[in-house]
């Protein structure tokens, strides 16, 4: 799969792009190979003016991919790019990942109605999957609900567009009805609630919001649950009594409880049970916590409930804690443990 988020921020920049009437392409990492600094379904935008948005490889491949895909301004065709970073001759001067890797470069018109529809959805937030045929560039999508829009969908194709949004798989390509296309879906970040609006929620939420959650903050203090406190863009306030909240509002979320009120984490910790949680983290020792769940008629194993929440980072400012409580929200997200990379062969992948 694919952030929304990401795939949001560099559709508005190519919007830019064409506010400031440039042409613009967009450039996916459809394969890897080996290591790799981003994994498939990566995206960044370029605009005839030789603005860039986002990353595929750190910097090091940006500027030549760039050269290359100057042919799209006059020829409207993607192309596909490949790189070997092994090749030392070639990129081993500085470059750190020693993998392949293959971009896909689309170009994006302005007055094409496949863009404008996806952008609008992607805008929303409207999770969808969509697929270009390479090296031709067709493109197609399909929404959550069924509807498609761009070329039309023979059965085949239908069906792996459907496993995409299902299985959310990564960006990859596929042989369908003996064509090859790159299979992208587009679905919404993780929902994470952030019990507590405390100084050292701050941190946590800024930070959680970065690397692709999004953040709902659960407090009764109308001082201190709002925009002045967080700054952070996309952050949603919850200004409520845990106890007055209903399960099914934050069902399947994530969740981080760090009220330092013990009759309020007790109530969040009850409202994070009955929700069909992702997941719970309790900041504080694990006495505590074990002392609210008793208090409210609940065990550890009544839900997925971490405690104390965080890893052993030696964090003790508020800044640190933050690192080390969203480090193991990455890490439960991507179904790792959290171990060093030192010694591994390959990043982005186990063993």
């Amino acid at each position: 799969m694919s952030s929304l988020l990401e795939a949001r921020d560099t559709f508005a920049a190519i919007e830019r792009a064409w506010e400031r009437g440039q042409k613009a392409a967009l450039a996916m990492l459809i394969g890897v190979r080996g290591s790799a600094y981003r994994r498939p379904g990566a995206k960044m935008m370029m605009a005839q003016d030789n603005q860039m948005f986002g990353t595929l490889s750190g910097g090091c491949l940006e500027g030549d991919l760039y050269q290359r895909a100057e042919t799209l301004w006059d020829s409207g065709k993607a192309l596909t790019v490949e790189y070997d970073l092994t090749e030392n001759d070639m990129w081993g001067l500085g470059i750190g990942c020693k993998g392949a890797v293959e971009i896909l470069v689309t170009p994006v018109e302005q007055d094409q109605p496949f863009w404008r529809e996806t952008f609008a959805r992607v805008a929303r937030l409207e999770p969808l999957a969509w697929a270009s045929e390479l090296p031709q560039g067709r493109l197609v999508a399909l929404s959550r609900d069924g509807e498609t829009w761009g070329e039309a969908l023979t059965p085949a194709l239908r069906q792996a567009l459907e496993h995409a949004l299902r299985e959310t798989t990564r960006a990859e390509v596929k042989e369908i009805d003996g064509r090859k296309w790159v299979v992208d879906a587009l679905l919404p970040p993780d929902p994470l609630v952030v019990a507590g609006a405390g100084h050292d929620a701050v941190p946590v939420v800024a930070l959680a919001a970065q690397v692709g959650f999004e953040v709902t903050v659960l407090d009764p203090r109308p001082a201190f649950n709002g925009p002045n406190r967080f700054a952070t863009p996309g952050v949603h306030f919850l200004v409520a009594e845990p106890e007055t909240v209903s399960p099914e509002t934050v069902s399947g979320r994530w969740w981080v409880i760090m009220n330092h009120n013990q009759r309020r984490d007790e109530a969040a910790l009850n409202l994070a049970i009955a929700s069909n949680p992702r997941w719970i983290g309790v900041l504080g020792p694990l006495s505590r916590t074990r002392e609210m769940l008793a208090n409210i008629g609940h065990q550890m194993d009544d839900g997925p409930i971490v405690a104390p929440v965080g890893l052993d980072l030696g964090a003790e400012a508020p800044e640190e804690v933050a690192v080390s409580i969203v480090a193991q929200l990455m890490a439960e997200r991507a179904g790792r443990q959290a171990e060093p990379l030192a010694g591994r062969e390959k990043i982005h992948q186990r063993g």
